[in-house]
């Protein structure tokens, strides 16, 4: 029988609603869970016991009184570190940041408040959300729930093991470049990266602004669509959210037996190189499966998907120059002291930021400075265009698109941090879906010398109904 920390969101909803468990019982499980493990994994930055278990507390007096505010009332949450819970301190995992403490919620936290969530604490992430391994994280590194000598992935690495290691019964993660969707490949659990645009990003600390997403980690694809059900929408105080018919989580689990009539799309280029030989075993036995649902697959052209990852590394620091330069310690940040103007935003930076997010300010500041622009972020932007026309093309006879989530499974803790071009090809099968901004989702598909491995479809713009009908059949039918 499971505990009740290893409980699916859908479990223990049923189960509140019964009456046989409590949401106390439930977040004590998590928070004994969160005690006994996160010593050893560093999941999180920061957890608030007091405060979830008296919204627990409050959960089940208002079901003792017949009254629910929504799917997530009485359910263990947590959240990155690069979203806003009001009162709470909220770093982005950096030390300019170690300070802030937010004043508001973000709307997605709000949203979730709003339905009785209870928040657990807030994940360990790398800086700023820069990184595939959250290695980056300027308090130390988060460990992989199986084996902690190797990397959960990044950037949402925290949130991944949170959910993976039975610590909370969701999570919220970001998506700038796959930073949902490949922590929850190398954890073993399910990433979702919605549509550009289907979920707001106020109160989410920006990376990269066009490409940033906020999605769910859950334990299976019903809890991702369940979570992703409650923090859509159309938001005011984010005008690049898109007013769109809502998504419904109960549409999107009704393919549970088979998938008669949807095409299945194999990109060549997804199929080279670039993969370990174990990765595309599991992922096209994953396929094997859905031919066996009923799925019609078929080959498919994409062409300059070669070079989404090269227009990603161009456009990412880019926005992340224009983002970050708020962070100098006189507007934004801790200030260091110094004699001068000069020397206290220099002394800030360099003691406040991490190598990696100097690394990639450089980068971008290099690339839109005078005599660059045209060459690398005028061109890069031309290519996304080009990207974004060949998906459009692809998806006129396919319904989605399948290949691994990433090249290969969890790898050593310090085997790439000195490369960072090896570090940045971990980013090899995801980032096309940020530069397109379609939606995407990773699915566990088996093992891999004990290891995780992930499998990966991205759908058309705006149809995460589609996307999560065939990776619920998946799931359903792997059992």
């Amino acid at each position: 029988m499971k505990a009740l920390n290893e409980l699916s969101i859908a479990e223990a909803r049923e189960r509140l609603d019964q009456g046989a468990v409590s949401s106390v019982a439930l977040t004590e499980a998590c928070l004994g869970q969160i005690q006994s493990l996160d010593g050893a994994l560093h999941a999180f930055l920061e957890v608030w016991p007091d405060e979830a278990l008296q919204e627990a507390k409050r959960s089940d007096e208002r079901r003792s009184r017949g009254l629910r505010l929504g799917e997530f009332d009485g359910i263990p949450l947590a959240v990155k570190d690069n979203m806003l819970v009001q009162g709470r301190h909220c770093s982005a995992g950096s030390k300019i940041l170690e300070n802030y403490v937010a004043t508001n919620d973000a709307t997605v936290v709000a949203k979730l408040k709003t339905q009785g969530a209870v928040f657990l604490g807030r994940t360990n992430m790398d800086e700023f959300a820069m990184g595939s391994s959250t290695e980056n994280s300027a308090y130390g590194p988060t460990k992989h729930p199986r084996d902690p000598a190797r990397v959960p992935g990044g950037s949402s690495g925290g949130s991944a093991v949170a959910v993976a290691a039975n610590m909370c019964l969701g999570a919220l993660g970001s998506d700038t470049g796959g930073s949902i969707r490949q922590p929850a490949s190398l954890c073993g659990i399910v990433g979702l990266k919605p549509t550009y645009g289907r979920v707001s990003r106020s109160g989410l600390i920006a990376m990269a602004s066009s490409f940033d997403q906020i999605g769910p980690l859950a334990k299976s694809v019903e809890d991702a669509a369940r979570l992703f059900e409650a923090i859509q929408g159309a938001d005011v105080l984010d005008q690049t959210t898109a007013n769109v018919e809502a998504f419904q989580a109960s549409g999107a689990v009704v393919r549970r037996q088979g998938l008669e009539g949807v095409r299945v799309g194999m990109p060549r280029q997804a199929w080279g190189k670039g993969m370990t030989d174990e990765v595309r075993t599991r992922v096209r036995a994953a396929v094997d499966v859905l031919t066996s649902l009923g799925a019609e697959v078929v080959d498919v052209d994409l062409p300059y998907a070669d070079e989404a990852l090269a227009v990603y590394y161009v456009l990412m620091p880019c926005e992340v120059s224009a983002n970050l330069a708020r962070f100098d310690g006189m507007r934004y940040g801790v200030r260091a002291q110094a004699s001068t103007l000069l020397e206290t935003y220099l002394q800030s930076r360099a003691s406040g930021l991490g190598r990696e997010v100097r690394r990639r300010i450089l980068l971008g500041t290099y690339a839109l400075s005078r005599g660059y622009y045209d060459a690398y972020y005028r061109q890069a932007k031309r290519v996304q265009t080009l990207i974004q026309n060949a998906y459009a093309s692809a998806f006129e006879h396919v319904d989605v698109l399948v290949s691994p989530t990433s090249p290969s499974t969890a790898f050593k803790l310090g085997e790439k941090t000195s490369d960072p071009l090896a570090m940045y090809l971990e980013d090899l099968f995801t980032v096309g879906a940020n530069v397109a901004g379609l939606p995407a989702v990773s699915v566990p598909c088996g093992d891999a010398s004990g290891l995780p491995v992930g499998l990966h479809l991205t759908g058309r713009m705006f149809d995460e109904a589609t996307l999560l009908g065939v990776a619920r059949a998946y799931e359903g039918a792997r059992g």
